[in-house]
């Protein structure tokens, strides 16, 4: 897969090394003096077009016509904008993804301008912190299925509601998947007769409802829960 990458800031440049790493091929184009001299520190220089992204003659140079992927992550949300319109209207590029400088201008980044997906970066930072705080000692690992998901951790403390029971009997959230234990160091791949111990390190995949509900699941036990199995 070939992906287009536009802007060379510390964003573009991280996607890049990423996508880099994976074996993608990928086209970072910059105009910048001193952040090309960069680049060319952190990425092949095979990978590097100097040039405006917003210049159609460099677009054609370095690949647009072919590219698979557009990723717009320069500081300019207007440029951000005009590639991606120009990217599918122009160049039927089949996916587009911008970055979003300014929050007030989220609005604009939807399929009027063929923005297949936008990403705010302070709503990001503002939701994944509000999320930690109100899941308390649950972490988030992983994030799938563009946020509908995540892949979290809690370990098992002293009094949890939970300890002794079978998870086949437990009030386990809807959409929740227990997908691995680490116990004593070992990885137990649990099944409806597994039972929690104290210290466990529970791995599971489940939405944001699922996670708030097991996050209280796993709490120590205090009055008024009963097990009813």
């Amino acid at each position: 897969m070939f992906v287009l990458i536009a802007g060379g800031g510390r964003t573009g440049t991280q996607l890049a090394a990423l996508l880099v790493a994976q074996n993608y091929e990928i086209c970072m184009i910059e105009h910048r003096r001193d952040v090309l001299t960069r680049l060319h520190r952190e990425l092949p220089t095979e990978a590097i077009y100097e040039g405006y992204a917003t210049d159609l003659r460099v677009l054609e140079q370095a690949g647009i016509r072919r590219a698979e992927v557009l990723a717009t992550c320069t500081d300019s949300d207007a440029d951000n904008l005009a590639l991606c319109f120009l990217a599918r209207t122009r160049y039927d590029v089949p996916r587009t993804i911008a970055r979003i400088n300014n929050p007030r201008n989220a609005w604009l980044f939807d399929d009027r301008f063929h923005v297949d997906v936008a990403l705010n970066q302070a709503d990001i930072l503002a939701s994944l912190i509000e999320e930690e705080m109100s899941l308390g000692d649950m972490m988030t690992l992983l994030k799938l299925r563009r946020g509908e998901y995540s892949l979290v951790e809690e370990k098992i403390p002293a009094g949890a509601k939970v300890l002794g029971i079978a998870i086949k009997d437990l009030p386990l959230p809807e959409h929740c998947v227990i997908a691995a234990i680490i116990r004593h160091g070992e990885i137990v791949m649990p099944s409806g007769r597994t039972t929690f111990e104290v210290g466990d390190e529970v791995l599971a995949v489940t939405d944001r409802r699922g996670a708030h509900e097991l996050a209280q699941l796993f709490e120590p036990h205090h009055e008024g829960y009963q097990h009813s199995g």
